[in-house]
């Protein structure tokens, strides 16, 4: 299929979206919540919490700006490639949205933890910084285990993409990165102690949602400069 039968305001306004889960998620899980979680300290975990009040609401912030624009981008992808499959659309919409469902529960997670930190509910200082690591480490874990319908949402995409007309090692590298995250979720849980070097399994998927922004905005672009 020839790639000009998608709509360059779409694919436009689908790649800025998908742009915009790359900035929000960023900050967020990999800058803000490493400066808050001590994974190893309830009691430095709490005390981040309280003295970096606006740090950690800015966190949650993102976290829900994140919830926003994934949903939104899977809307989008689905307006972008519902005439070309409805079914692989509409299921590269729901994986996505489930997956901002699963980031949704991350930032409860963030605003509970918040909230135990700044509140004497209890004359022990243990309890609440034991209150505010568990949901520290519940709010990970909503990321862990929504890893599987982000990898999953990568694998309609490749499909899409493909049937498109977009550069077919896109849409393979987009497939692969897909298995990557599912089998990176599984290994995180069945075999912990090989997690840290599965790093490289998300290899593919970072490839590929780096190109299909540039190509969607690039895409846009030259239709409306021809």
């Amino acid at each position: 299929m020839n790639p000009s039968t998608l709509n360059s305001r779409t694919a436009r306004t689908t790649g800025l979206l998908y742009l915009a889960v790359a900035v929000v998620a960023i900050p967020g899980f990999l800058v803000i919540r490493p400066m808050l979680f001590d994974p190893d300290s309830a009691s430095s975990t709490l005390a981040h919490l309280v003295e970096n009040e606006t740090l950690a609401r800015w966190g949650i912030a993102l976290e829900l700006a994140l919830v926003a624009a994934q949903a939104l981008v899977g809307l989008w992808f689905y307006r972008l490639f519902h005439h070309i499959n409805a079914f692989a659309a509409a299921s590269l919409a729901a994986f996505a949205l489930f997956n901002a469902v699963a980031i949704l529960g991350s930032a409860a997670c963030l605003g509970g933890a918040l909230n135990v930190a700044l509140t004497p509910w209890s004359a022990d200082p243990a309890d609440a910084a034991g209150g505010a690591q568990l949901l520290y480490i519940l709010g990970g874990s909503f990321w862990d285990v929504g890893a599987l319908f982000f990898g999953l949402w990568l694998i309609p995409m490749g499909m899409l993409a493909l049937r498109a007309g977009m550069p077919r090692p896109l849409g393979w590298i987009l497939l692969v990165g897909g298995v990557g995250y599912i089998l990176d979720g599984f290994i995180a849980y069945l075999a912990p102690a090989a997690a840290p070097s599965t790093s490289l399994l998300l290899i593919p998927a970072t490839v590929g949602e780096v190109w299909i922004i540039g190509w969607l905005l690039w895409h846009s672009f030259r239709a409306r400069t021809h």
